[in-house]
């Protein structure tokens, strides 16, 4: 056997052990991410919160309890999440949100919110209209946007 026919078969034979490997993984992930959204939906309860403000912003810099920091992965803290900051009663309160619904969460509004400890599930208006908030139109965007409309005419 030729010099690259061996180098071949061993990078083939990498290649579907790490396939394996990730299968595997994929599988584990999967189920952990299953018990925990069963363990989210046992303890849920709705509240009613007025949205003061949402964010996309890291951990540590939200003024989460400092349990919450500690219980968090280390790579989890430096990255950004969907933080919203309500007034639920009395109180005004800092929770997580869950990513698909960030966008639908209104500002200045008050909702009814599927809550789960500190942790937004699913949020339904009361005095608003559910549709995402409007993305604010970058640079770049409105650079193409008239590009097209030249191009058009």
């Amino acid at each position: 056997m030729a010099t690259w026919q061996i180098v071949l078969i061993v990078i083939a034979v990498i290649l579907l052990a790490a396939i394996i490997a990730l299968y595997i993984l994929g599988k584990k992930s999967q189920k952990k991410k299953e018990e925990q959204d069963a363990q989210i939906a046992a303890s849920a309860q709705t509240v009613s919160m007025l949205i003061i403000d949402k964010k996309q912003m890291k951990l540590k810099d939200a003024g989460l309890p400092a349990a919450v920091l500690e219980q968090t992965p280390k790579l989890l803290r430096r990255s950004k999440m969907p933080i919203v900051k309500a007034k639920v009663g009395l109180k005004i309160m800092t929770f997580l949100c869950d990513g698909a619904i960030f966008d639908s969460i209104p500002t200045k509004k008050e909702v009814k919110a599927v809550v789960s400890g500190l942790y937004i599930t699913s949020v339904k208006g009361i005095r608003a209209s559910n549709e995402p908030t409007p993305k604010k139109s970058k640079f770049w965007d409105k650079f193409w946007k008239l590009k097209k409309e030249r191009e058009s005419k």
